[in-house]
């Protein structure tokens, strides 16, 4: 079957890789690649690779033994949930709320920013809970990547996982952009002085930014020397940038004028959700969280106090970042580059300017720093599976780090963000974040729903038309959103389909699988709302961001046809995971490992873990 081969308990019968080194076997070690004949020959079977890899889903266990092994080394277990905790709120508060707020509120949303700051944060929090429950079962380093390959086969993971990285580098490049306009904010300029402009390049891609390179030179040097010492650094970092927003809030509420939130919300609930959508990358950077989970000593305590710990204090220091800003400055006064800074400017406190510049830069440093550590371990773990280069899944036995992974995701990073105009950055990113968010929240309903060997066909089917349904109708609801359907009509028919089918899924398919750690509370409801709102929020963003998108999964697609699918069928067929049966059985293959093979997985993590939480599902 297609489920990826047997792993025991331990590291014995497990297929340990390479070492790594530059030569051409690190990059294209298999037989497919081996020569000009071998390669036609798999292009030719193309068709039939496609449709085993399709069908093919991993195992915990492979996850967790298997694939960890063929980076050669092992991280090192040295985190503890404060040190998620501190990570989560570096990352995620260091990021989206000193770049776009003010932009938003100004073009969008108006005082009611803080509205779309909690559609996106309640979005947010259910993406939190299902990463949650995968991360603590799933302690690797792949994240999302790890647990779509487990849930919904190798093709779904490979998308993600192009969409996962295009996520991090256009994550990085904007906080390294607004950086620069901080900086600038601190030096009393304007950022275009400290930007080159090339008039030979479009508007959008010709402010040339080297300091952005700089900044992201450094990161990437802190993020291969040490994942417990960056955590030292966010930490401290950190503690600074806690005390800054708190300076914020407390001295913006001193000169607060209510009549700046009149009208509340001039662009209506449109424009609500439309900056909902945009600021939803204020959110971004827990899912790097995830990706720390091979890296931390007890996953089941850990791993849920850092990560809805942190996205709790975040969210509530956004929406009072976002009132304070709002009752501080006309909404239509607000500065895009650097709102907070400009805003005490504006109020008579010039000097304050200067503290919220230094705390905004340390804010965005330990966001960078963090997400380069997150970048990188999804990275390494995508490319353990053979669907990137295996030289990126090298962890250095001297650092623990994956160095090749971090170098090379920072140069994109830093190229990116040389030449590419902030509010382009932003929607980009946020299509793909919420893509994936939507998609990890289906895979937390396929694992509790669906186990071969206990779900019977007939809840199989009923299963699977559930989750037609639910998508459909949350699909059907955002076009006609975007399509500029303010009125009722249309949301009395998708809005209730979406209900009943989510009913249906609680009522009529029982569950198969009991989270054994920890679980998402309330399932099916928690999941299908998630997935819901954030195929709602995508229906807010503009059709030239989709454009864009499609055509990066358009290349995600003729790399992997051409490359990434022939390396991970060889490697899989290496390692004894294509023994099963033909067709659809192996779909269900993974189900039937995680019953039969779970012990190997538990035990794994119960050799960590001194305590274990009640299930909540």
């Amino acid at each position: 079957m297609g489920a990826e081969g047997e792993a025991g308990a331990g590291d014995e019968g497990v297929v340990r890789r390479r070492s790594c080194s530059c030569s051409k076997k690190e990059f294209l070690p298999e037989e497919s690649f081996q020569s000009l004949g071998n390669y036609m020959r798999a292009l030719k079977e193309t068709p039939m690779r496609f449709r085993d890899r399709l069908l093919t889903r991993s195992l915990d266990s492979i996850e967790l033994h298997e694939i960890k092994a063929r980076s050669g080394h092992d991280m090192n277990k040295n985190l503890t949930w404060w040190d998620l905790m501190w990570f989560g709120i570096g990352v995620v508060i260091g990021s989206g709320i000193f770049v776009l707020t003010g932009l938003e509120a100004r073009d969008h949303a108006g005082p009611a920013i803080i509205l779309s700051y909690v559609v996106s944060g309640v979005s947010a929090m259910l993406s939190v809970f299902c990463y949650t429950e995968f991360a603590v079962e799933i302690p690797v380093a792949g994240g999302s990547f790890a647990y779509l390959r487990v849930e919904l086969g190798d093709f779904m993971a490979f998308i993600a996982a192009g969409n996962i990285l295009l996520e991090y580098v256009i994550g990085g490049a904007a906080v390294a952009r607004s950086w620069t306009s901080y900086f600038a904010t601190l030096c009393n300029h304007d950022p275009d002085d400290f930007r080159i402009t090339a008039h030979s390049l479009p508007d959008d891609y010709g402010h040339l930014d080297p300091i952005a390179v700089a900044v992201a030179s450094v990161i990437c040097i802190l993020a291969v020397l040490s994942t417990k010492g960056s955590s030292r650094f966010n930490y401290v970092a950190s503690i600074v940038h806690v005390i800054t927003i708190l300076f914020i809030i407390i001295a913006g509420f001193t000169k607060a004028d209510t009549k700046n939130y009149s009208p509340f919300a001039p662009y209506n609930s449109r424009g609500i959700f439309v900056a909902s959508a945009v600021v939803f990358f204020a959110y971004v950077g827990f899912d790097a969280i995830s990706t720390m989970a091979e890296e931390t000593k007890n996953p089941a305590r850990d791993i849920p106090i850092g990560l809805v710990g942190s996205m709790t204090v975040v969210a509530l220091a956004y929406c009072l970042l976002a009132a304070v800003l709002c009752l501080m400055v006309p909404y239509r006064q607000i500065d895009p580059d650097a709102a907070f800074s400009v805003a005490f400017e504006y109020v008579g406190m010039s000097w304050a300017k200067y503290i919220v510049a230094l705390g905004a830069l340390q804010g965005m440093t330990t966001a960078m720093l963090v997400g380069a550590v997150g970048q990188a371990r999804y990275l390494t773990h995508i490319a353990r599976t053979h669907m990137m280069p295996p030289w990126f899944a090298h962890v250095n036995e001297k650092t623990g780090t994956p160095v090749n992974a971090t170098v090379v995701m920072i140069i994109a990073t830093a190229i990116v963000a040389f030449f590419t105009k902030m509010d382009i950055l932003a929607n980009l990113l946020s299509i793909s974040t919420l893509f994936i968010f939507m998609l990890v929240a289906v895979a937390l309903l396929v694992r509790r729903y669906y186990v071969t060997g206990v779900t019977t066909p007939a809840n199989h089917a009923k299963l699977a038309v559930c989750l037609a349904l639910i998508l459909g109708s949350s699909v059907a609801t955002a076009v006609i959103w975007a399509a500029g359907g303010d009125g009722w009509i249309g949301y009395v028919i998708t809005v209730p389909i979406w209900f009943l089918a989510t009913a249906a899924l609680k009522l009529l398919v029982p569950q198969a699988r009991d989270p054994k750690l920890w679980g998402v509370p309330l399932v099916p409801w928690l999941p299908s709302v998630s997935i819901l709102i954030n195929i709602f929020l995508l229906g807010s963003i503009d059709g030239a961001s989709f454009g864009r998108f499609g055509v990066w999964t358009g290349i995600l697609l003729i790399y992997y046809l051409l490359f990434g699918l022939h390396a991970s069928y060889d490697t899989a067929k290496e390692s004894g995971e294509n023994r099963a049966k033909e067709g659809w059985k192996k779909m269900e293959e993974g189900g039937v490992a995680a019953v039969s093979s779970q012990s190997a997985a538990i035990g794994d993590l119960k050799g960590t873990n001194d305590s274990t939480n009640n299930p909540t599902g």
